[in-house]
């Protein structure tokens, strides 16, 4: 059995100490592939992931300003950003979309971030990777102007919605992407999202070192523990653990792993 992180913190500080056990672990469960995610807004980190990916078979990047952050990017951030997107170590822009539980950054700003991010991902030909929080609708909207024109995929990140979700999800073309969230005993509405999903687009994740499956909740998530996670998915949907992760390991090998081809 073979799995895919596909949204992994890698670069952050909590692995300096033991990134290479992390990595050796992650193996051991049978975790090939990580998706090292790139989020910042000082150009001289703007690539930390790629340098992880250049390092470590099996890792893949991206680059992007998360919503948090959106405030914070200048002009050179932006700059750099297009530059980096066509990095052949760089699989998908982001993540990038609107957090509107803590409006850290001002809901404008969030929202001019994601678009700029969605012109550089799509010019690149490459998926962009959203997160979205108490934010749906306009999410759905700015995907509809900016997004839908370049014909792409892109992976709904850390996916939280249920069912309504899902679908306009899914009808857009998007990936659902499965945290350990989808183990927690409040998280019945996104269980029913993961049943209606068809095979062909779901994904697992931890974004770690953010929200432990619930055999571990409370502890730094790492990419070992995405297993717990595809098990529960599979649980869920009635399939083998084995059915999963050949589905989840063939999804993201054709949506971030080949060539990518640019619309029109």
């Amino acid at each position: 059995m073979t799995l895919a992180d596909t949204h992994c913190h890698l670069e952050l500080a909590e692995f300096d100490a033991d990134r290479d056990d992390v990595l050796r672990r992650a193996r051991e469960a049978g975790v090939e592939t990580i998706l090292a995610i790139n989020t910042a807004t000082r150009l001289e980190e703007l690539d930390r992931a790629i340098r992880l990916a250049e390092k470590y078979e099996g890792v893949r990047a991206t680059v992007g300003v998360q919503p948090h952050d959106a405030h914070k990017a200048g002009e050179d951030v932006y700059a750099r950003l297009q530059e980096l997107a066509s990095h052949p170590k760089v699989v998908a822009v982001g993540e990038t979309g609107l957090e509107y539980h803590y409006d850290v950054a001002p809901r404008e700003a969030q929202r001019e971030a994601f678009v700029r991010q969605l012109r550089i991902a799509g010019q690149a030909g490459k998926p962009v990777i959203v997160h979205t929080r108490e934010a749906w609708d306009d999410t759905f909207a700015l995907l509809e102007e900016h997004w839908r024109p370049f014909a792409l995929s892109g992976i709904m990140h850390c996916f939280t919605g249920g069912a309504r979700e899902a679908e306009r999800c899914l009808e857009m073309g998007f990936y659902l992407s499965f945290s350990g969230i989808l183990t927690y005993k409040s998280a019945e509405a996104i269980r029913e999202a993961a049943r209606l999903a068809p095979a062909e687009r779901i994904l697992v994740e931890t974004d770690a070192p953010l929200l432990a499956p619930a055999p571990l909740r409370g502890r730094r998530n790492e990419p070992a523990f995405v297993v717990h996670t595809a098990r529960r998915l599979a649980g869920v949907r009635g399939e083998s653990l084995e059915q999963v992760a050949r589905a989840v390991s063939g999804n993201f090998a054709r949506l971030c792993l080949l060539p990518a081809q640019t619309s029109g």
